[in-house]
């Protein structure tokens, strides 16, 4: 039979250092949300507004994508902050 043991410390440390990560990701995003998502046409023709409007569409396809990925992230945190937390000894019975 194997075992697997855990330091809550551990866990709790890199809880944080994810967190953090994604602190920084989503900052990312946030910064480039407006430079991906809406660009303006290189030209005044209709391949140029074209090409402006595929890569502004890919630009929030990404960011959608990125939504996703950070509610994901922030539920894998969460389930490691509160399964990192030290577990109580049992009660003696009365």
């Amino acid at each position: 039979m194997s075992f697997v043991i855990a330091v809550p410390e551990t866990i709790a440390a890199a809880a944080t250092d994810l967190a953090d990560l994604g602190s920084t990701i989503a900052g990312a995003n946030a910064a480039a949300a407006a430079n991906t998502t809406s660009l303006l046409a290189a030209g005044a023709d209709e391949i140029s507004a074209a090409i402006a409007a595929l890569f502004g569409a890919h630009g929030r396809a990404y960011q959608a994508a990125s939504a996703e990925a950070a509610a994901f992230h922030g539920r894998f945190v969460q389930a490691l902050t509160t399964g990192g937390a030290p577990m109580r000894p049992p009660r003696p019975p009365p």
